[in-house]
């Protein structure tokens, strides 16, 4: 006879771990909004700045911010940058949490 918990070698479980997602919206123009991970806040503010024709370091602060939840400092940057971030709760595959 065989132990149960010698066939929990080969039966795994899939699991949905959740990851942070960040929606950013440009304020400034058409309004648009984007859901990116914490890595792409900053290279998505820095092309719709560079769309401007400006740049600025602040978008490192942001995306600093956003990720280690300074909210408070997170929208005070935002302010200067003309847009808002917000964070959402999702599954590692992208998909919302519910």
């Amino acid at each position: 006879m065989t132990s149960p918990r010698s066939h929990r070698k080969w039966i795994t479980r899939t699991t949905r771990q959740a990851v942070t997602i960040y929606q950013v919206t440009d304020r400034l123009g058409d309004g648009r909004t984007v859901h990116v991970s914490g890595d792409e806040i900053a290279a998505t503010v820095s092309a719709w700045l560079a769309e401007l024709g400006t740049r600025s370091p602040l978008v490192e602060d942001l995306a600093r911010a956003a990720r280690a939840g300074d909210w408070p400092a997170a929208h005070a940057i935002g302010e200067h940058l003309s847009v808002n971030v917000t964070s959402l709760l999702a599954t590692a595959d992208g998909r919302p949490d519910s």
